[in-house]
């Protein structure tokens, strides 16, 4: 859209917001020129259709431009986001083994799923991501966007479907590439850890074009990065399991032999007492005992065999033209396409054969006892560079490109037409064990032939010398190889606007009007390997261990906007919005209608008082309506059965059934209902001087009709508290529960299933800070603070109708189980510019989060073998950069992210022995301290 001509006078709160919004990189010399400055264009900025003279308006954005990217030492998008204050709950990525999506990036905002938060480039929809994050939810995964073409990314919580439709419950993002650039530009990038691992170079290129008559510009860029994996072997906390642990350390079970007839104890049936497999894992697997089970051979640094953070190659190009028809049309096209390729390894946890998949358990008439056997691969067994040789590959290709055209209509209309295609193909190489090869491997060479039934179980006489013996890597990759899943999605959507930003006139000034009106296509397709789906009569797969999601499906969507803008009388603004969404899905239309209403009120020039309210959605999503019925492996607390044995939910520790492996299944559904909220927001905003200003606001949130895959452990503890009469059987969650959970004859656990349903409620409510300044000390330059602060208040979640609210910010138990919030988190950043140079200092502080003794036993006042439940201390991080113009077209960098080599080893003396991540993964990292220089030479100038 063409931006008006006219020039308006610029307010003192205008003009500060604009001096802190280009903090900390902007300098003294233009912190005075912009003081001075007393007019002002009109602006588009993400909340408002409408462009207008103020920086701020009813509803807060939060603006990070290039330069503070820059200079607060971030390293890609994905990091700008993840250290967001606004980043309060905890993620899965490249540190949570075997996750669905271990190798995208996620983000969100206030603790919500990532997937209730729009994600936007150049103000156009992202395109989803086609794997689902745990398994079931639609998101997006923000690492393909090239950091160094980022002109600035706004971030805009609260409700905004109103304007953006649906998704933007928590908010929206929108992520601006440049637009502009001056000549050719080449930066390059090379960093690395201090601890090893994660070495990476980046590289990127930008240039502009112009026609001689400056009807044409043209703008084009690519960025390129590779990056090495983090290896839990290059990490003291994360090489080898807890040594620092309220329970002795415990070596992994790699050779074990558990019987089932005595509380799961274990046989040591090894004739050479380990003496065979001494080499394994670098020569450090041997004979472990572990107290109150039994001796086995293990080893303690099989932990290491697994990434920390993906590798990855990666390849974006970006492209944006412009072609001025006439003084009153101009075309524009855009275009960014990634090629991205992540590399992970899940590790030695996740490696191995036992009997229990196929069989249960099987008896040995010579023991007298059921049994199971477990054994783990080791990096000799596979042989070349080990676990580098059998890593998971994910291949992203994406694209999104718009078309269009916009102009003036009369003398106040502006109007814009454009077409947008986005595409996003991915494809899962996925290192696998083939299940008929590998059970008939181990049949032949350890277990012998079936001699018939115990007890509905098999009956083996196994060779227990030859289940204590390495194999050979001819061996091992007889029954092992890849698979690959394919899976794809499309958003197509032709969009239409008129803007009038003179509509008519109010004793404020001039109304305006923005409407939209926007249809289009949307599909997504998941298609695993067919080996890797279950057969719907044995409920096996081809694949050993491993499952899949599956499913496909299409719809139509079309939308009306509309937003009024109306300065009542000079010191008040009121903004209306409502849009209308259809999707027609399945055959049927799910409709749902949104609305808005917000409030600006200056009584004096520096100060803004604002508010808003409305409502919000989400649709079902694809995979929502369109997942098939699919299954995993999992294990969690069988609360009943431990029941039945004296023991109760929060002390199962020591219960046999405390980890019970299980088959469950998940789908979707296609009556789904859409996720409603009511979201409203109330602050203020004060700039006394010109560089100085205080933004302070509250957000709430009530949201219904949650779109839920029953979490399993709660599906069973609710199960438990059905079965022996502590909760209302009559009641519509018991009914579910005693339906949804499978036992067998003897009480086992079978089978979980776990669907969709619109069931589940959330509360939620927050307040946001943030405090900008500029310091001009003569001689000494500029000094340039900036803080932001987010707290969550409230947040609760009702899982199913009748059920008592949990309370996510004070439930020990819940805080983990729904990704470990923190309730409060914040950032400040303090730059100092004096001539050519440019130093910042950037903290980032995640507040007091519950430790794990408290998340293991339920309750603040618990503790195991001296380790008290509590809270992990606030965690700070530092960040250190160096900018040094060293010519008028060479800028030197010098980066050092957490300089002070903070990791969570803290956090180590509260968790078990038997942990290998002894540390809360979900909002800590265990990288430490990194180092990037740089070096920018812009031939333009």
């Amino acid at each position: 859209m063409p931006v008006s001509n006219s020039r308006l006078r610029r307010s003192r709160l205008s003009t500060a917001l604009l001096v802190a919004s280009l903090m900390p990189a902007a300098g003294a010399a233009f912190a005075q020129e912009a003081g001075s400055a007393t007019e002002l264009d009109t602006v588009t900025v993400t909340g408002s259709l409408i462009p207008q003279t103020q920086v701020e308006n009813f509803t807060p954005v939060t603006v990070i431009k290039a330069e503070d990217i820059q200079m607060r030492g971030f390293t890609s998008v994905s990091d700008v986001l993840q250290q967001s204050t606004f980043q309060t709950g905890g993620l899965q990525g490249g540190q949570t083994s075997a996750s669905f999506t271990q190798g995208a990036d996620a983000s969100g905002m206030f603790g919500l799923d990532p997937g209730y938060t729009k994600y936007l480039i150049n103000g156009r929809p992202m395109a989803n991501y086609p794997a689902l994050y745990n398994g079931s939810d639609t998101f997006n995964n923000i690492s393909g966007i090239p950091v160094d073409l980022v002109e600035r990314i706004e971030i805009l919580p609260g409700g905004q479907s109103s304007l953006y439709g649906s998704d933007a419950i928590a908010g929206v993002v929108n992520v601006i590439l440049k637009k502009n650039v001056d000549g050719l530009s080449l930066n390059v990038r090379g960093g690395a850890y201090s601890d090893g691992g994660g070495d990476s170079f980046r590289v990127s290129v930008s240039d502009g074009f112009s026609s001689a008559d400056g009807r044409l510009n043209l703008i084009g860029g690519l960025q390129y990065e590779t990056r090495d994996p983090i290896w839990g072997y290059q990490r003291d906390l994360t090489k080898q399991y807890n040594v620092n642990g309220y329970t002795p350390a415990t070596a992994s079970r790699d050779y074990v032999v558990i019987n089932g007839s005595n509380r799961n104890s274990y046989l040591f049936l090894d004739p050479a007492n380990c003496g065979n497999v001494t080499g394994q894992f670098d020569g450090t697997e041997a004979l472990q005992t572990r107290p109150g089970f039994g001796q086995y051979c293990g080893s303690f640094t099989t932990p290491g065999y697994r990434t920390l953070q993906n590798g990855k190659d990666a390849l974006q190009i970006y492209a944006h033209g412009t072609y001025d028809v006439n003084d009153n049309v101009q075309l524009y096209a855009d275009l960014l396409t990634s090629h991205e390729d992540v590399e992970y390894a899940t590790g030695s946890g996740y490696t191995w054969w036992g009997t229990s998949a196929k069989y249960g358990y099987f008896y040995d008439p010579d023991q007298d006892a059921f049994l199971n056997l477990q054994r783990a691969f080791a990096p000799e067994d596979i042989g070349g560079e080990g676990f580098k040789d059998i890593m998971n590959t994910d291949r992203n290709r994406s694209y999104q490109i718009t078309l269009g055209a916009n102009g003036m209509l009369g003398s106040n209309w502006d109007w814009d037409v454009g077409f947008t295609r986005t595409e996003y193909k991915l494809t899962e190489h996925q290192w696998v064990r083939f299940a008929d090869a590998i059970d008939n491997y181990f049949l032949a060479n350890v277990l012998g032939p079936q001699l018939g039934t115990q007890d509905g179980y098999a009956v083996f006489r196994p060779n227990y010398a030859a289940f204590y013996t390495p194999m050979s890597p001819a061996d091992f990759a007889s029954f092992t190889g890849y698979v690959d899943t394919r899976s794809k999605t499309t958003d197509n959507t032709l969009r239409a606007q008129l803007t009038n930003t003179s509509l008519f006139s109010l004793p404020g000034g001039d109304a305006g009007l923005a409407v939209v009106v926007e249809g289009g296509t949307q599909s997504w397709d998941y298609t695993p390997d067919a080996r890797l789906l279950q057969d719907p009569e044995t409920l096996e797969s081809e694949i050993w261990g491993l499952t899949s999601v599956n499913g496909s499906g299409d719809r139509d969507r079309y939308a009306v906007t509309s937003e009024l803008r109306m300065p009542l009388w000079e010191p008040l603004t009121v903004t209306l919005s409502g849009r209308y969404d259809a999707f027609k899905v399945a055959g049927q239309t799910i409709d749902k209608p949104t609305y808005s209403i917000g409030v600006e009120y200056r009584p004096v020039e520096s100060f803004l008082l604002r508010g808003k309210y409305g409502t919000a959605f989400r649709a079902p999503t694809l995979s929502d309506v369109f997942q098939g019925l699919s299954g995993y492996y999992s294990s969690d607390t069988d609360y009943y059965r431990c029941s039945l044995e004296g023991y109760t939910p929060g002390n199962t520790q020591d219960c046999r059934y405390d980890s019970e492996q299980y088959f469950g299944q998940q789908s979707g559904n296609p009556d789904l209902q859409p996720i409603e909220a009511d979201v409203w927001n109330a602050g203020f905003v004060w700039a006394p001087m010109n560089n100085l200003s205080l933004t302070v606001d509250y957000f709430r949130w009530d949201i219904r009709d949650e779109v839920d895959q029953l979490d399993s452990d709660q599906l069973l503890l609710a199960e438990y508290y059905c079965r022996t009469g502590q909760a209302n059987t009559a009641s519509a969650s018991c009914d579910n529960a005693l339906a949804w959970v499978t036992r067998g004859a003897n009480n086992e656990l079978e089978q979980i299933y776990t669907p969709k349903v619109n069931v589940a409620k959330q509360k939620l409510e927050a307040v946001t800070a943030s405090l900008n300044y500029t310091l001009d000390v003569g001689k000494w330059g500029t000094l340039n603070f900036a803080g932001n602060y987010t707290n969550n208040l409230k947040h609760t979640v009702t899982p199913l109708p009748g059920e008592d609210e949990i309370d996510l910010l004070r439930d020990p138990y819940y805080m983990w189980v729904y990704d470990a919030y923190a309730k409060t988190r914040a950032d400040a950043s303090l730059g100092w510019n004096i001539g050519k140079l440019t130093t910042t200092v950037y903290a980032n502080r995640i507040g007091k989060t519950p430790n794990y003794v408290a998340y293991a036993t339920g309750a603040w006042d618990g503790q195991i073998n001296g380790a008290r439940a509590g809270w992990w201390a606030p965690y700070t991080t530092y960040n250190l950069t160096f900018n040094y113009e060293a010519t008028e077209n060479i800028r030197l960098s010098l980066l050092l992210n957490n300089v002070l080599d903070k990791t969570p080893e803290d956090q180590a003396s509260n968790f078990p022995g038997t942990e290998y991540t002894p540390y809360n993964n979900y909002l800590y990292s265990a990288y430490g301290r990194s180092m990037y220089v740089e070096m920018r030479y812009n031939f333009g100038k």
